[in-house]
């Protein structure tokens, strides 16, 4: 192969898990590249295309306004400062994966039946890489707030002030407070409509009915790390389970192993980029979940009536930066588009009627920001100090990281780029005027963490975890995740006293819906009738969403589709002349975002926003809703009740993109499911699904280190590991995944060898 300096070995395990040996750190990077593009070359040039705004040379015009959309969000600063942000040699180590990528696919250039189906279908040749595409690309991150402050500022600007209370929550609590010379009358309803297409997935052809559904996920995670006074062995373990979308073929992670002289790292990443996220090397471990930093500003100008490309700054019009590019169309001519940037970033709406124009201001366009290449730094640490060295690198997405290592430490530390807003809170649009600019960028030590705790674990899920003692004017954020997940893992893991990797597997799947519980303890304290239709059912239940529970069906339907929205409409009819009108636009009944701290807090503590006697409109809306939602039930799974199972109705799918483009493929190749499916968006196995039940996001990748014992580590990674659709390991884990079982992620060569499936060996060109 060329590049490398020594031959190399690529050890594939029957999970599909290849483990490299090279005798040279970039000769495992390289191996890394060209095992990847081995596995997942359509998908690992796609991530490229789509990245780089470059669809439409191979799917056609309707794209070119996402490729414009794509290209406005590219990093376009100095590439020497944007490769020293991450870490002496991640320059280094991403032109050594790239030299694996394209490697592979000059291979297939020599030799097209290398080529996976996509490209032979459709008729296109994958692209070879420069370094620099890992790196400029920054849209396929996870990133914070813009579209809470725009959907808060639609609310605010329609609606009284007290609706948006009920919308969604602010963590810590603070009033809202209208910047000053902000009119909200003049941000239209599509004013992120080029981030979206910028920063979301495309969609080919029709949309199946069993596609999963919802346009914004709920992506999150899950990770947790226990200290040897709470494991059976006394050793430390570590798990970690990212949520993102659920219905992806191939899926969006990837794992793999390299091993090179004093570097040893085994665990998951994603097929397009260097090196390894959530794992461990033989001394630390490591996993993460999204802190959600607020990073993103919508800064709203002023426009000049006689040239609407200047905006008022500062007293004086100041142009625009403009940048005209071309992009190819396959079957079309070439379209010429312009990029409008200002000194805040690109431009994403203009209204030239209205003298305005919208920019979306992102920290992740600075340097040292394309998302999870920090990875590169400290996937290789030694101990927690080489660690933390390491996370104050890290910029994006804003993180969570727990750590454990053969010390028996412990420890949580959050990591990412903190924009200091020294006059304003974020959480709505400001003007673009000068009046509101950041002032620089907290540094890593200014942020959260923990080492060590006495209470012998640590665990993160995406709420609000600031510390108690945290300065209050210190702004990181107040748009977080509702706490079900991280109250469920806190109580079960302060009652863990002997946990087990399998232990903590069965943790990852854990259904209990805690908003089921703590509504099923509300109603069971009002005068409900106890011949109410389904009242009994829900009464003599834990509260688990078993995937064969018939009471978890009942309760899903009856919660999101009935007792939300008569709990959002009763709360509203003092503010607006239409409440169940406006409950529906602020929380509907299936929205995967919506706010169950909104629904608990008018069940447990209504005050009275429910009326004068809230225990008796409660009482009376469990009477009228739950026997419709038991009839809603029966039209969805028939009559017969001893029938009814939550995973009839609520399933995991995974379609190929373009499952519509490949018509010559077999059905079986391009989809994986159904599965039944148990829990829900609450749950700490996480299976947030949309209108239709199928689940939209949840983790598909699963991890438990055994620190110090590692071939006794457990992961899992579905649909498999393997993206060409012609591969046994194309969907060979999608059953197992949906029963919440785990493989080993073996790390010793002696257990690797004895597991190996096939070998292949690369050896340096002539």
């Amino acid at each position: 192969m060329p590049g490398l300096k020594g031959p190399a070995e690529i050890v594939v395990d029957r999970w599909g898990v290849p483990h490299i040996y090279a005798t040279d750190t970039y000769d495992a990077f390289r191996a890394q590249g060209f095992n990847a593009a081995r596995d997942r070359l359509w998908q690992i040039d796609f991530w490229r295309r789509r990245g780089l705004g470059r669809l439409s040379e191979v799917f056609g015009a309707e794209h070119v306004e996402r490729d414009r959309a794509a290209r406005l969000f590219l990093y376009r600063g100095d590439m020497r400062r944007e490769w020293l942000s991450y870490g002496s040699d991640t320059k280094r180590a991403t032109v050594a994966f790239v030299e694996g990528i394209n490697a592979f696919v000059e291979l297939t250039r020599r030799d097209p039946s290398l080529l996976p189906i996509e490209f032979r279908e459709l008729g296109y040749e994958p692209a070879l890489w420069e370094p620099e595409d890992v790196a400029r690309i920054r849209s396929h991150g996870l990133f914070y707030n813009v579209r809470d402050e725009v959907a808060r500022a639609r609310t605010v600007r329609d609606l009284p002030r007290e609706v948006e209370e009920l919308r969604r929550r602010r963590e810590p609590h603070r009033d809202l407070t209208v910047p000053e010379g902000l009119d909200l009358d003049l941000i239209p309803d599509d004013v992120l409509a080029v981030y979206d297409l910028a920063t979301s997935a495309p969609v080919f052809g029709p949309r199946d009915p069993l596609d999963a559904q919802g346009d914004v996920l709920p992506e999150g995670s899950n990770n947790w790390v226990l200290a040897g006074s709470r494991t059976r062995s006394g050793r430390p373990l570590l798990a970690n389970d990212p949520h993102r979308a659920a219905a992806a073929l191939p899926g969006l992670r990837y794992i793999a192993h390299l091993s090179a002289p004093g570097f040893d790292v085994i665990g998951g990443g994603e097929p397009a980029l260097p090196g390894i996220s959530i794992g461990h090397n033989g001394r630390i471990a490591f996993g993460l979940t999204i802190f959600a930093i607020d990073q993103e500003d919508l800064y709203v100008y002023e426009t000049d009536p006689d040239d609407p490309l200047s905006y008022r700054y500062q007293g004086r019009w100041e142009p625009m930066q403009r940048v005209s590019e071309v992009i190819e169309v396959r079957g079309g001519e070439p379209v010429e588009v312009e990029l409008l940037f200002t000194r805040h970033g690109p431009v994403v709406h203009q209204d030239p009627s209205r003298h305005t124009a919208f920019v979306v201001r992102a920290a992740w366009l600075e340097p040292g920001m394309a998302p999870y290449l920090g990875s590169m730094d400290y996937m290789r640490a030694q101990n927690h100090d080489e660690f933390l060295a390491a996370m104050n690198r890290w910029g994006a997405p804003p993180e969570n990281q727990v750590f454990a290592d053969t010390e028996g430490t412990i420890a949580w530390k959050t990591g990412g780029l903190t924009p200091i807003r020294p006059n304003w809170d974020g959480t709505l649009p400001v003007p673009g005027d000068g009046r509101y600019e950041w002032a620089g960028f907290y540094d890593a030590d200014q942020l959260p963490g923990a080492v060590n705790p006495e209470q012998g674990f640590l665990a993160t899920a995406n709420e609000c975890n600031l510390p108690e003692d945290f300065p209050a004017d210190r702004h990181v954020t107040y748009d977080w995740y509702a706490p079900s997940r991280r109250h469920r893992l806190d109580e079960v893991l302060a009652q863990t006293t002997d946990a087990t990797p399998e232990s903590m597997v069965a943790l990852q799947g854990d259904y209990l819906s805690t908003p089921a519980r703590r509504i099923l303890a509300r109603v069971r304290k009002l005068d409900v009738p106890g011949d109410t239709d389904g009242l009994a059912l829900l009464l003599g239940w834990d509260g688990t969403l078993t995937a064969d529970s018939a009471a978890a069906a009942v309760f899903e339907v009856w919660y999101r589709r009935h007792l939300r929205p008569a709990l959002l409409t009763r709360a509203l009819e003092e503010h607006v002349a239409n409440p169940a009108e406006t409950a529906a636009r602020i929380s509907p009944a299936e929205d995967l975002l919506a706010d169950a701290r909104v629904d608990l807090e008018l069940v447990e503590n209504p005050g009275t926003r429910l009326g004068p006697n809230p225990d008796k409109f409660l009482a009376e809306t469990v009477v009228w809703t739950l026997p419709a939602a038991v009839a809603e039930l029966a039209e969805l799974l028939g009559p017969d009740r001893a029938t009814w199972h939550w995973g009839r109705l609520h399933v995991a799918r995974a379609r190929h993109p373009l499952a519509a483009l490949l018509t010559d493929v077999p059905g079986e190749q391009l989809v994986a499911g159904p599965e039944p499916r148990g829990g829900s968006g609450d749950t700490v196995g996480n299976t947030a699904y949309g209108p239709n039940f199928v689940q939209s996001a949840g983790a598909t990748f699963r991890l438990v280190v055994d620190v110090g014992e590692w071939d006794s580590s457990l992961a899992m990674n579905a649909p498999g590991q393997s993206g060409r659709l012609d591969d046994p390991h194309a969907t060979d884990l999608f059953g197992p995944w949906s029963r919440d079982e785990a493989f080993p992620l073996l790390y010793s060569r002696e257990r690797i060898d004895a597991a190996a499936e096939h070998v292949i060996e690369l050896r340096p060109s002539s």
